[in-house]
């Protein structure tokens, strides 16, 4: 009989590539007569063929146990192609490794050559339970007389350990032995085994360290030192008098050795083990940078790559040493390989301080302006022709990617730009006239997705940075002038998620504009509707911010002669709001129609106002809204001052971090409990076809006497006005069976209660016009006189879409920048939480919740927690009253109304709580008295 070999079975691949599937199934199936043959030459011939042919990713599992039976011969190699093929074939889930446990022990006792197979197989077959079984066997086998077999038995000792931890304690004296084993070759194998079991329990091994420092110093072989340094970084965190011990003879390898390999090696043990810290510290720090610094300048990119990669570790504790190298440093950013820009960056981000920021942030800028459209890569078929034609020295020039060609790389370019200038809430920002117009530079040139950040950035340092608004509404407004950005709104990287932000802080400050009115067209103009749903909302809340604090304005100036100007800019808003209430943007829609009717009420007001005679002018001091004497009624329409308080009654500041969770709850009011409880289970009609069960002892759902009557069932407060298959049932409020003086007192204090709670809603419509509050007239002689002279004046402006500003001093110093990094805490009772309160915490009416937070930086520690106020009218009346402070209308705090006792007789009633308060219902028993306490 004829057996085909390996090489056969090769030879036999090769000549069949056009039909190879059937050539293997044949030859799979010759395999299974053989490897059932009682010869085990030709069964380790079949099992040889299976190893190879599972290499091309056919199984052979199915062989596994003719494996073990090739692996039992005597032969020694038959039992070394056994081996290999455990090696290749079995995995933790093989079963017949269970039967091999005895043949692995015996072999493990027979001669040097079977026990070097063996050590090999068991290194990559090992099972927690073989590890278990064979551990007696490996550790005895480390006493061997011969090294290689002391050396593969330390190798193998490595997976047992791994698959079976608890033989570390028997494990850890015999590799203590090993360490000074006769043979170097034990030695370093000893060592590469340390060094990965301890990362794994670094705690363990501690008691290594005397012979690893003996070995360190005395020995000369590089490749062993490196892992025993690098067994030092991991043991030296958990046994601090390392450090003093190693920091001697770390230096001097790091100020003698040639090999490059160690000399990182040492920096890196030095960083990660803390030998940098403290006054001894200092000048191995500067030793360990002044070698990196050397690798920055090599050409070798990979040595480039480590010293980055180094100096990312060293520059949070010595960040004075990393700065003397900012030259090279920042040159790298624009090297060509990406690692090396990515790293550089990371360290570039690390380096930034007060001093050089400005600079860093305009070299990376400079980074985002190159072009990018040429710095495309070549196609295959462009290179090979290039390389195909001859050309001259002076035409062949190498094509390479420009550095900010990628997107993912300008992404991460522009959010560190973002996050250096945010840390710790513009710590090391000093003019933030500059780090606004960087923002604006960033939103132009950026080209990829960052515009929300952006966004959020822009009102977050106008809100905190008082002296900066007056520059922001000016560079606002150029933005909102600017038809690039509106055209190119949707677009790829077009950032137009600025207009969002210019929008409003153009609308929260438009104060500081000579002509807010001019904003209007701007804000309003038809291209705009192509814009997020988002940012139309917002243009629309500034419109109506803008238009109500001009005609604030214009009325306290007023004249006849104003009334066409208001009317024409009543009459655009209007022409332009109403598209937007059609809108299918819920937020959009909204904010229209509450626009276009407040504006249609302006309109109204203008169309029946009447110019009076100049001595009817209006007298500030007897001014009041309230007043319908005739005498006493202003000279302008009155709807001039309708929007200004709905914006500016109460200041805009900027929120704490942890003002949500400083917010008490008040006492009874159950966050778990329904709103509006959920409807009855039980249908409110009946459909054709249902019948509706009653309960029994029930008076409702009697039949009324009389022919052709309807039964009547009364649900929830309804009557049913009965069923027919031709007629649909109509549905009647019931009258109450048992309607009582105190049921009616009841009813109309909630009544009452609603209606005041209700009085100060704006989306509700009273039947009567409550009162009112009168217009504070301005304390003019309050006004502080500021002499002006010397003072230097405004410059001129150019650019005709700059805004006219108000004739107010304007500073523009960076010492005048204070930056509100606390934020505000939430005004309501008395804080008692352990959260830092803002210093702004006791304004009173401050709107929270309008400005964004935040993000990139953690503010600063706050004084100690202080008694916080609450504003009138800003809680529901259901929530206890607290003293109340308002610098804007002082009014007396109502005195908590006596107790209302409340009989009833029905067995059960429910009654609510109180307005405002949880929907839990009480159960008065009859005769019993239940104490009702209004709310205040």
């Amino acid at each position: 009989m004829w057996e085909r070999t390996l090489q056969d079975l090769i030879r036999g691949l090769r000549a069949n590539k056009a039909d190879e599937a059937k050539f293997i199934a044949k030859a799979i199936e010759e395999i299974r007569q053989e490897i059932k043959s009682d010869d085990m030459a030709l069964k380790s011939g079949a099992v040889l063929k299976l190893t190879y042919l599972d290499m091309m990713g056919y199984d052979m599992s199915w062989a596994a146990f003719h494996v073990v039976e090739v692996m039992s011969s005597p032969k020694l190699h038959l039992k070394a192609v056994g081996y290999l093929a455990a090696v290749q074939s079995f995995n933790q889930e093989t079963d017949v490794l269970m039967l091999t446990t005895n043949l692995l022990k015996k072999d493990l006792t027979s001669s040097p050559a079977d026990i070097a197979v063996t050590l090999n197989g068991i290194s990559h077959i090992i099972t927690p339970d073989l590890a278990r079984d064979l551990s007696p066997e490996l550790l005895k086998m480390l006493t061997h007389s011969r090294p290689d077999i002391r050396k593969r038995a330390v190798l193998a000792l490595y997976k047992v350990v791994k698959r079976y931890p608890e033989v570390s304690l028997q494990a850890i004296p015999r590799l203590k032995d090993k360490l000074e084993d006769p043979d170097a070759g034990v030695i370093a194998a000893t060592v590469n085994v340390l060094c990965e079991l301890t990362r794994i329990n670094p705690e363990d091994y501690l008691a290594l360290a005397p012979p690893l420092f003996h070995l360190m110093t005395t020995s000369a072989n590089n490749w062993m030192l490196i892992k025993i340094i690098k067994l030092f970084g991991t043991l030296t965190p958990h046994e601090p008098r390392l450090v003093k011990k190693l920091q001697p003879p770390i230096t001097e390898l790091i100020g003698t050795t040639p090999a490059i390999s160690l000399l990182y090696e040492c920096v890196h043990t030095c960083i990660i083990g803390g030998m940098l810290e403290g006054s001894s510290g200092d000048a191995l720090a500067r030793t360990c940078v002044a070698k990196l610094s050397g690798f920055l300048e090599d050409s070798d990119q990979n040595l480039k790559y480590i010293a980055l990669l180094a100096m990312v570790k060293i520059v949070p504790s010595h960040p004075h040493l990393v700065a003397q190298y900012q030259d090279i440093i920042s040159a790298s950013v624009s090297d060509q390989d990406i690692s090396i820009r990515m790293r550089a960056l990371d360290l570039v981000s690390a380096m930034v301080n007060d001093t050089n920021l400005q600079s860093i942030v305009q070299q990376l800028l400079s980074h985002l302006v190159a072009d990018t459209a040429t710095s495309t890569l070549p196609s295959a078929a462009h290179s090979l022709a290039q390389h195909a034609t001859p050309s001259s020295p002076q035409t062949a020039k190498p094509s390479f990617p420009s550095p900010s060609a990628s997107p993912a790389y300008r992404l991460t370019l522009a959010q560190r730009i973002l996050q250096m200038c945010s840390q710790n809430t513009y710590e090391n920002i000093s003019n933030f006239e500059w780090f606004l117009s960087v923002l604006v530079d960033l939103a132009h040139i950026a080209n990829v997705d960052i515009g929300a950040q952006i966004r959020d950035q822009m009102v977050d340092v106008v809100g905190r940075v008082r002296g900066i608004r007056r520059y922001a509404v000016k560079l606002m407004y150029t933005l909102l002038s600017d038809d690039t950005l509106v055209r190119n709104a949707g677009e790829e990287g077009s950032c137009s998620e600025i207009l969002w932000a210019a929008a409003f802080i153009c609308g929260e400050y438009c104060s500081e504009l000579a002509d807010p009115q001019k904003l209007l067209p701007l804000i309003l103009r038809p291209e705009i509707t192509h814009l997020s749903p988002d940012i139309i909302a917002v243009y629309i809340q500034a419109a109506t911010k803008v238009f109500g604090f001009w005609a604030a304005e214009v009325a306290q100036r007023w004249t006849d002669d104003d009334l066409r100007q208001v009317k024409d800019v009543v009459q655009m808003v209007i022409e332009h709001i109403s598209p937007f209430v059609g809108s299918p943007h819920i937020e959009v829609q909204e904010r229209a129609a509450n626009t276009l009717q407040l504006f249609n009420f302006i309109q109204a007001d203008f169309s029946a106002y009447r110019p009076r005679a100049a001595e009817n002018a209006f007298d500030e001091s007897t001014y009041s809204f309230a007043n319908s004497n005739t005498d006493n009624e202003p000279y302008f329409p009155k709807s001039l001052f309708l929007i200004q308080p709905l914006f500016s009654e109460y200041e805009l500041n900027p929120v704490a971090q942890h003002a949500q969770e400083a917010v008490p709850i008040p006492e009874g009011l159950d966050l778990d409990a329904w709103i509006v409880p959920p409807p009855d289970p039980a249908p409110l009609y009946f459909r054709n076809g249902d019948k509706k069960k009653v309960s029994k002892g029930s008076k409702k759902g009697k039949e009324s006497s009389g022919k052709g009557k309807k039964k009547k069932k009364e649900e929830n407060g309804y009557e049913f006005n009965g069923y027919n298959e031709n007629e649909s049932e109509t549905l009647t409020p019931a009258e109450p069976e048992h309607d009582t003086e105190a049921d009616r007192i009841e009813r109309e204090r909630r009544r009452a209660e609603r209606l005041e709670r209700l009085r100060d809603d704006p989306y509700y419509i009273m039947d009567k016009d409550p009162p009112k509050p009168a217009l504070v007239p301005p304390d003019i002689d309050s006004i502080p006189v500021m002499k002006l002279e010397g003072m230097p004046a405004l410059s001129e402006i150019v650019d005709p879409r700059l805004p006219s500003l108000r004739s107010t001093q304007y500073r523009s110093s960076p010492e005048s920048f204070h930056i509100d990094r606390v934020g505000e805490m939430p005004a309501g009772a008395i804080v008692s939480t352990s959260y830092p309160s803002s210093n702004h915490a006791s304004r009173p009416g401050s709107r929270l919740g309008s400005v964004i937070a935040s993000q990139t930086g953690s503010p600063a520690p706050a004084p100690a927690p202080a008694p916080v106020r609450v504003s009138s009218g800003l809680i529901s009346s259901s929530i206890p009253s607290y003293e109340v402070e308002d610098d804007y209308h002082h009014q007396p705090s109502t005195p908590t109304p006596e107790p209302v006792k409340v009989q009833s007789k029905k067995k059960k009633k429910t009654a609510m709580a109180g307005a405002g308060t949880s929907n839990g219902s009480v159960a008065v028993k009859k005769k019993r008295t239940k104490t009702v306490v209004p709310s205040s």
